[in-house]
């Protein structure tokens, strides 16, 4: 189960991939890590599926990570009379706190908070930007705008307020219920939607209590203006293009996903960029030249990871769009381009000893041209740092605690596998060898890099660099 690849893929699970043997092939295809969709599936649903996956780990004898993504505060309107009305340009329409189904002059939007973060000229975006109005009056319970877009608008549409901060928290009592499930669970990664702030990150760490690692998603611009304290609060950040692309123009977002991307290399943390990246996947079985760019470009950025939505939970082609994903990755990773780009874009290393150490490790493994940089960790700092570097050979990482291997099963470029604790150096430099050839890491006659922090157990003292040739001790 070698990748020959660094970024790593995350594939949605969904009515079109829920059997043991989907989930197996999904993973055998490439996928390294699965989301499970909260927005979507009961309890029970996620319950089988996260079986499954368990089952296909234990089968497959490597690591298997998986996040749960929170549905978050959508914003809806309500209901209309015959399920819809057409708004046309330049027409009033109300939106207020009248639950009584709505008309062609008005809509309930049941959501107070809104209401009290408005101002005048605000535009309200409807059914993902389709349909967009400006508040041009407001009170604490109504809103009085005048259609600038119209269009047939429907029930329990989305809508979204850009460049608003709106007053609400990022998780709703729904999104409570889910995390206590998934944390009873074990899931290893909650991503927590609609992040605006900081303290946004704050309330669901509190909630979480170390049981799993957060992932910030990124999809409105406000949590832009705040990014820097957003990714310190996060163990991971998620460019969500899909909300992202409507409250921001088209236009700016490979901009943002470019800038989200190397703040998240600069500190060394996990990003993903998600949505509609293998879109006409869903019907198809072959991308678009674009999608196959679009994924390409997010490669060549330094993305830790990329994600399937639909293609892979809802689409006629899951296992193709994986393995069409992986292809895309490892032509990229091969170019001569993408070794500049990934050397050009290197963050100069932190003034402590760890990023010293991590930092000579990578430069050692060019020089001598090692098979990997392997690296002994308990908490998962050791081989971030590791993977901060981006070294063009893979950073094998050596754990005993089973948790932190799945979480690092999103970093980039990590091949995690669970071990014994260490008792002494030597065993640690013999353990590294054996396994490296075990994975098929690395051959009789080649050198490893090794990293460690001594005492062994204690996080975030990566202080040891060993050079090892395999043969001496396997």
């Amino acid at each position: 189960m070698r990748r020959y690849r660094n970024a790593k893929i995350l594939a949605t699970l969904g009515p079109a991939s829920s059997t043991p043997a989907t989930i197996e092939a999904l993973c055998r295809a490439g996928a390294d890590v699965f989301r499970f969709n909260f927005s979507h599936g009961s309890h029970e649903d996620h319950r089988e599926r996260y079986q499954m996956v368990r089952q296909v780990e234990e089968k497959l004898g490597r690591p298997i990570a998986v996040l749960m993504d929170l549905q978050g505060p959508k914003l809806r309107v309500d209901r209309f009379e015959g399920g819809k009305a057409l708004l046309k340009a330049g027409q009033q329409f109300r939106l207020d706190m009248d639950q009584t189904p709505g008309t062609e002059e008005r809509a309930p939007l049941l959501h107070p908070e809104v209401y009290s973060a408005l101002r005048t000229g605000t535009e309200l975006l409807l059914d993902d930007g389709k349909i967009r109005l400006r508040v041009e009056s407001h009170g604490p319970d109504y809103a009085e705008t005048v259609v600038v877009t119209g269009g047939v608008l429907s029930d329990r549409k989305g809508l979204n307020v850009p460049e608003v901060v709106l007053p609400i928290s990022a998780l709703t009592e729904k999104d409570r219920k889910d995390l206590e499930f998934g944390l009873e669970l074990g899931v290893d990664w909650v991503a927590l939607s609609f992040v605006q702030r900081p303290e946004d990150v704050a309330e669901a760490r509190k909630l979480v209590q170390g049981k799993a690692a957060i992932i910030s998603k990124l999809e409105k611009p406000a949590a832009i203006d705040k990014l820097n304290e957003i990714i310190e609060l996060s163990d991971a950040v998620m460019v969500a293009r899909g909300d992202l692309g409507v409250e921001a123009p088209p236009e700016t977002v490979p901009i943002l996903q470019k800038r989200i991307i190397g703040a998240c290399r600069h500190v060394g943390k996990p990003v993903v960029v998600a949505t509609q990246m293998l879109e006409s996947m869903i019907q198809h079985p072959a991308p678009t030249r674009a999608e196959a760019s679009d994924v390409a470009t997010a490669v060549y950025d330094g993305t830790d990871a990329v994600m399937l939505s639909a293609e892979t939970a809802a689409g006629a082609y899951p296992v193709e769009a994986v393995s069409i994903m992986d292809k895309i990755i490892q032509r990229v990773e091969s170019d001569d381009t993408y070794r500049m780009i990934m050397q050009a874009g290197r963050e100069a290393p932190e003034n402590t000893a760890a990023d010293a150490i991590s930092a000579a490790a990578r430069q050692v493994a060019q020089t001598l041209k090692a098979a990997a940089v392997v690296t002994f960790t308990s908490s998962g700092s050791t081989t971030l740092r590791a993977a901060r570097e981006r070294p063009m050979v893979p950073v094998v990482c050596l754990t005993a605690d089973t948790r932190v291997a799945r979480r690092l099963m999103l970093a980039w470029g990590t091949h995690c596998t669970v071990t014994s604790e260490l008792t002494s150096f030597g065993e640690m430099v013999e353990k590294a060898c054996r396994i490296s050839l075990d994975e098929e890491i690395a051959k009789v006659g080649e050198r490893l890099v090794i990293t460690a922090g001594v005492p062994f157990g204690t996080p975030g003292t990566t202080n040891i660099l060993r050079i090892a040739w395999v043969e001496e001790f396997c």
